[in-house]
């Protein structure tokens, strides 16, 4: 039998890093710590069991362990600690070829310990069969898209691969297919030799040198990479941005060896795959990292420590980022992290960390960093999903609001689809959507028919990938449609929207914060002016229900019942607004004011979070980064 080892512990290069003077751990991760991660081959067995103390330790097994790649035809994976996404939760094996038998055994009251068993009629990776037995355990959803190419991970695995389908790790030669090419995207390891002969007799579309953090662009210079499904701001505590949230500090040593330090600290190395499961379970208490005085020593395993700390929403504090360090982040990222922190405004604190992470994801997320890297072979692939924007009104006085709120969203693939219900365009409307430069698309439904088949009436017009709603009486954030679609990506659900925690109570021009759900987690219930999901999706659970009213629950409640993960990200950039009548559900106004846990006069501008001004006194515009189709319309 063998216990695996954590990636930190296999690799032991010059350079360390450690998280110190962090909040204890919660008792189901003491206990998740307590188990760590095995994988054990009984003698004389052709199985291999996995124990795993929580479902993240096995995302760090797809990720950082060689034994990953052993082959197998039989696995047992336990989960020591599972805890359901949902009530009711039903989830089910991924895709496997030769799947001859599989069970799956789930703790009756939601968490406690978990079991998958496979087993194959031909061996298969580990990491397949495991990646099989994670999509029974969670949401693992990838993002829907018209075009994407098949990864390869060449002479390695890479810790920023995605384990989903399409992407495959190979050792030897590049296995050949007479039916079709090959591979699209090889991540070629620093040990295999660059093939010889001409490109076009590659059996790929491109080949790029892929490192322990990143790859290395067309024209010179490392980009690096984070696989967000394992590295993200999942389970972010609620609290950890109040002025007695608990802090964090890193210790960097860009000379030290790796080795257990007093205390029970573990030292990584820097050139480790990076955040583990442990890590990140203590980075989701602390609002702050306190950074070290950072050298030029080690620029890449530096700055990749950097944008996974980053990512995760714990806000960095840094003296000063030195050159070689600094060129390796993307620039929106830089500004943000060369920023000092906004003191005594826990709600600003808040605002940046959203700022933050979103800025790390958009710039070094794999799934949306890598096809920027490989535009120049394959450049259909650098779209981010398209999306559309649903709106649907029967209030003409409300329109312009609520277009200039879409057309204004920095998100490059956004089509708004206007469904007007029973009345006309107004002319002021017409010119701004002529004006702006996106593709739209005008419905008309009668005055009489119900909201719900409305809405299908806009949905079955819409060309998006995905599809978002927007309320004709709320305000949204410029970010608003990228926080969703980067939600989307990392969390693996069906369904992502926001909690409506910013209300704006009008008669009295004042907004409150009020819980609505735990942020960044799985839950049953978002906004309805806040829901993103796939056309697909949407689509296979029968569409909007032809109701007058509540259409939003209709579709919760048919996701729901088709086991669909309902996903609740942050709830900055959209803000719930309250009038004295006219709302579905309307428990009252002093209902709001009686739950809140702060208040301000009118609307603060750090709810939003949009863009902060650059050095240059302008907001920097993501939307210039990502390539966009052509303006176009249409009207029915």
């Amino acid at each position: 039998m063998s216990k695996a080892t954590t990636g930190s512990q296999r690799v032991n290069p010059a350079g360390t890093w450690r998280l110190v003077d962090g909040p204890p751990p919660p008792l189901s991760e003491r206990l998740g710590r307590l188990v760590g991660l095995r994988t054990l081959r009984l003698p004389g067995s052709r199985g291999v069991l996995v124990v795993a103390g929580t479902p993240e330790r096995l995302h760090d097994l797809l990720h950082a362990y060689p034994e990953a790649l052993t082959p197998t035809t039989r696995a047992r994976i336990v989960v020591v600690y599972w805890r359901s996404p949902r009530a009711g939760w039903s989830g089910r094996i991924g895709p496997l070829d030769h799947l001859v038998r599989h069970r799956v055994a789930l703790p009756r009251m939601g968490r406690g310990p978990a079991t998958v068993r496979l087993r194959l009629r031909h061996p298969a990776p580990l990491r397949d069969i495991v990646r099989g037995a994670v999509d029974a355990l969670g949401p693992t959803r990838p993002l829907p898209a018209p075009v994407s190419a098949n990864l390869t991970g060449w002479g390695g695995l890479p810790a920023y691969l995605p384990a989903q389908l399409g992407a495959s790790v190979v050792a030897g030669a590049l296995p050949l297919s007479s039916d079709i090419r090959a591979h699209d995207v090889v991540l070629r390891h620093p040990t295999v030799a660059e093939p010889g002969g001409p490109a076009q007799d590659q059996p790929y579309a491109v080949a790029v040198p892929a490192g322990r953090h990143g790859v290395t662009a067309p024209g010179g210079g490392t980009v690096l990479l984070v696989d967000a499904r394992r590295i993200n701001p999942k389970g972010r505590r609620a609290g950890a941005y109040r002025p007695d949230a608990p802090g964090v500090r890193l210790e960097l040593d860009p000379r030290g060896n790796a080795r257990r330090a007093r205390g029970g600290a573990d030292r990584h190395p820097l050139g480790g795959p990076g955040l583990d499961a442990a890590t990140l379970a203590t980075l989701r208490q602390v609002g702050v990292v306190e950074c070290p005085p950072l050298t030029d020593e080690r620029p890449v395993e530096t700055a990749a420590l950097l944008v996974q700390l980053a990512m995760t929403g714990a806000v960095l504090r840094i003296p000063a980022l030195p050159p070689r360090v600094a060129e390796l982040i993307r620039p929106e990222l830089r500004d943000l992290l060369t920023r000092p922190l906004p003191a005594g405004d826990p709600l600003a604190l808040e605002a940046r960390s959203v700022r933050q992470r979103r800025a790390a994801l958009r710039g070094h997320a794999a799934g949306f960093a890598l096809p920027q890297v490989t535009a120049d072979a394959l450049p259909e692939l650098a779209r981010p999903p398209s999306v559309s924007a649903i709106l649907a009104t029967r209030r003409a006085e409300m329109l312009a609001g609520a277009v200039r709120a879409i057309v204004d969203q920095t998100y490059p693939e956004l089509e708004l689809v206007l469904c007007l219900h029973g009345i006309d365009l107004p002319a002021e409307v017409a010119a701004l959507l002529a004006e702006s430069g996106r593709p739209y698309e005008i419905v008309r439904v009668p005055a009489g028919t119900g909201f719900g088949a409305a809405l299908g009436e806009a949905t079955r017009r819409a060309r998006g990938s995905l599809v978002t709603k927007f309320d004709d009486d709320d305000s949204y954030g410029v970010e608003h449609v990228w926080d969703l679609v980067l939600a989307r990506h990392y969390s693996g659900a069906t369904l992502v929207g926001k909690g409506a925690e910013f209300v704006f109570l009008e008669t009295l021009g004042t907004t409150v914060r009020r819980p609505s759900g735990a942020p960044e987690s799985d839950g049953e219930v978002v906004a309805g002016g806040t829901m993103l999901l796939a056309k697909g999706d949407l689509e296979a659970v029968g569409g909007w229900r032809p109701v007058p009213r509540s259409v939003d629950y209709g579709v919760l409640d048919r996701l729901r019942r088709d086991g669909a993960a309902i996903y609740r990200t942050h709830p900055f950039g959209y803000v719930y607004h309250r009038r004295e009548s006219g709302h579905t559900w309307d428990p009252g106004q002093q209902y709001f004011l009686d739950t809140a846990f702060a208040r301000w006069p009118d609307i603060p501008a750090e709810a939003f979070a949009n863009p902060e001004p650059t050095g240059t006194g302008t907001a920097s515009d993501p939307r210039s980064s990502v390539p966009s189709s052509d303006a176009v319309h249409s009207g029915a």
